[in-house]
């Protein structure tokens, strides 16, 4: 089995399935059939790439590790690395009560099972399901969370029950009352938690929304008019490999099966020199608490990045539906559990889109006017998480912005009720006999961050008052208000929490280099406004198990492996120790001022349904900002081309050299309408 790196991949590029073969085939010779859960790309150690980056003519280039994970007869889990140059094994480690990402082909095989078990076709009766019905049961299982009566040594997943009257109805709008407990070492249901108080299956009638239902009740909407987007010249942006260019910033698209889209070695250029700014981005974790404190439904709280994986999770995009426009595409290779290959077309859309104004000014003097329009370009990706999609978007923009992006949609997850049932307030119905339950959505931003160079500094910037009093001679009428910036010097320090009455920001500088006319440090700093603290208690299963949700912003130093913040292996953890950032924490003295660290954000939305939100919910959207402060000379994108310039001196020698780039294909939306352009000011012409 020969070396298969003469391709000479890109050290930041996903596993080939060539690769991801060879993984496959070293382990079934060493340790014969087994199933697989990851095989996946070992990035390579920092100190080796940064300086593989730097000099990539002359440097070695940083060998090809496969991370694999499998499970063996017994139900034994395996964490190893394959040497994909040596073809050979070089770790191997049994792990004790520690479980793997499920995958969807366990998740696929619990429905068949509950179909048919006795004591499950028992419970649908008495929910009142007849039992030829059995087909039309159907379940979303997921992970168990954490069960004390079952532990960690035992791979369980729960099944959360529904019913379809048809086949096109959607099942959330029949939940069952009850949920069984899978054992996947014996493909069995060993037990089923049943409720004190029974809720029988719903009568109402169907309310879906595919197109059938949609006419039924009346139709589609008959007044919506095309929207074409066109490209005539084809797209601004550049590939090579996997490598991106486009208005001065360059870095890599990586996926992978947890995290999905993974950007590295981001970079800009600024008037010729090309400035590091993250070495790399990702969305890292998340987890989805329910508020509902009646067991079983405490178990209900979802770490779906490192339970089942954003990339395994991830849809095949459609030209036209998911993505708009001149759009390239990016495929994602994976192994498949029994050790064959599978491969998700079109994982990634990469295309641009109309930013609005970019910048514009217009003097009321003597109507000159400057209007500049931008654009953005979007790296997009969707999973669905069972009910929920979850549509990520990383935006670039012209001026140096990175807008993450995440737009929520799908299905509410949902429980049966008693008609006139009383919520307690930990739920709302949105439908006859139908409970969505109160619940978040936190995800979890990795920022390794690269701001001019490797040693950064962090700091929390707060918008606040004068503290001289008024009267003062500091501050006589009380109007003095500035930006207070507290250094973060230890990872302890770091765990700092949103404050929305002092705009709460964060800055990550480089201390070492200032703005030539600020005299302030460059840095790049994280805006985000949607933060809502972790509701579930401190001491609660969730808040041991998702650790990284207590705290708006954890910052570590960097060491290699530290990807995941829930820890690597997530299912059925206890939380006791927490895995993950607070291990790397520790006692929280390591110092974090002037090195090479990462930066988590946790961010979010807390989510009371609503009938609004049901069959099918319309897309909620978050972002945040990375934004460059004190990083450039000026503004950065004065050398975009304007769509109307001109200047007074032009105004008064009769608009001779107007610069005039305004887009030919706009027109007015009636023929009869009397609007002025778009690119004119509303001034005065020199008249008062």
């Amino acid at each position: 089995m020969g070396s298969i790196v003469a391709d000479l991949p890109h050290p930041f590029d996903p596993l080939s399935l060539a690769e991801i073969e060879t993984a496959i085939n070293i382990v079934k010779k060493a340790h014969g059939q087994v199933f697989f859960n990851v095989v996946s790309l070992q990035e390579p150690r920092k100190a080796e790439m940064t300086a593989w980056l730097a000099n990539p003519e002359t440097t070695p280039r940083p060998k090809r590790f496969a991370d694999v994970v499998v499970i063996a007869p017994g139900g034994k889990v395996y964490d190893g690395l394959v040497d994909l140059a040596e073809a050979k094994i070089t770790k191997w480690d049994l792990l004790d009560g520690e479980q793997p990402i499920i995958t969807m082909e366990e998740l696929q095989l619990v429905e068949h099972v509950v179909r048919k078990d006795p004591k499950v076709i028992e419970q649908c009766i008495i929910s009142g399901v007849a039992p030829e019905d059995m087909h039309k049961v159907y379940c979303d299982p997921w992970t168990i969370g954490y069960d004390e009566r079952f532990g960690n040594k035992v791979r369980l997943q729960q099944a959360l029950m529904y019913y379809r009257p048809d086949i096109d109805n959607c099942q959330y709008q029949y939940p069952l009352d009850f949920c069984p407990i899978y054992d996947a070492d014996k493909g069995e249901i060993i037990a089923i938690d049943i409720p004190k108080v029974r809720r029988p299956l719903s009568k109402a009638p169907p309310m879906d929304y595919h197109p059938a239902a949609v006419e039924a009740r009346g139709g589609y909407r008959t007044d919506l008019k095309p929207i074409n987007i066109t490209q005539p010249e084809g797209v601004s942006f550049k590939l090579t490999g996997r490598e991106i260019e486009w208005q001065n910033w360059k870095f890599h698209i990586g996926f992978n099966y947890r995290e999905g889209i993974v950007l590295n070695n981001i970079t800009f250029n600024d008037k010729g020199t090309v400035r590091p700014i993250f070495y790399r981005l990702s969305l890292a974790e998340m987890v989805v608490p329910y508020g509902n404190p009646e067991a079983p439904h405490h178990r209900k709280h979802a770490l779906d990045q490192g339970e089942y994986g954003a990339g395994y999770m991830t849809n095949s995009l459609s030209l036209g539906c998911d993505c708009k426009g001149s759009i390239h595409y990016m495929d994602a290779e994976f192994p498949t559990r029994d050790g064959g290959l599978r491969t998700i077309k079109n994982a990634i859309c990469i295309h641009e889109e109309d930013a609005g104004i970019l910048f514009k000014h217009s003097d009321f003097r003597d109507d000159s006017v400057i209007v500049t329009r931008g654009r953005k370009l979007i790296i997009q990706q969707i999973f669905t998480a069972a009910n929920y999609e979850y549509v990520v978007a990383w935006v670039f923009h012209q001026d140096g912005t990175i807008a993450p992006e995440i737009k929520l949609t799908g299905i509410l997850n949902t429980y049966a009720m008693l008609e006139d049932e009383d919520t307690k307030g930990w739920g709302t119905q949105v439908y006859p006999g139908v409970n969505a339950h109160n619940h978040q959505h936190l995800f979890c931003l990795r920022i390794d961050a690269n701001i001019d160079g490797p040693n950064n500094t962090v700091f929390v910037n707060d918008a606040v008052p004068s503290e001289a009093p008024v009267g003062s001679p500091e501050n006589f009428y009380g109007n003095g208000f500035y930006n207070k910036r507290t250094k973060l010097v230890t990872e302890g320090e770091a765990m700092t929490d949103y404050n929305g009455a002092t705009s709460r920001a964060w800055e990550i500088a480089n201390t070492n280099k200032l703005n030539p006319y600020s005299k302030k440090p460059v840095s790049y700093k994280l805006v985000s406004r949607e933060v809502p603290g972790l509701m579930p208690k401190e001491g609660s299963l969730v808040w041991k198990r998702a650790a990284f949700a207590r705290h708006a912003v954890h910052v570590t130093k960097y060491r290699d492996d530290e990807l995941w913040p829930a820890g690597k292996h997530v299912p059925q953890t206890s939380g006791e120790p927490s895995r993950g950032i607070t291990e790397w924490i520790g006692d929280g003295t390591t110092s974090i001022d002037n090195a090479d660290i990462v930066l988590w954000h946790t961010f979010g939305v807390t989510h009371f349904p609503s009938p609004e939100d049901f069959p099918v919910m319309p897309a909620e959207p978050m972002m945040l900002l990375l934004r460059p402060r004190n990083f450039f000379a000026g503004n950065p994108v004065m050398d975009v081309p304007p769509s109307y310039a001109s200047t007074p001196s032009q105004i008064l020698a009769g608009k001779q050299g107007v610069l005039d780039a305004t887009d030919k294909l706009s027109t007015l939306a009636f023929a009869n309408g009397n609007g002025a352009s778009c690119c004119k000011s509303n001034g005065f012409n020199g008249t008062h």
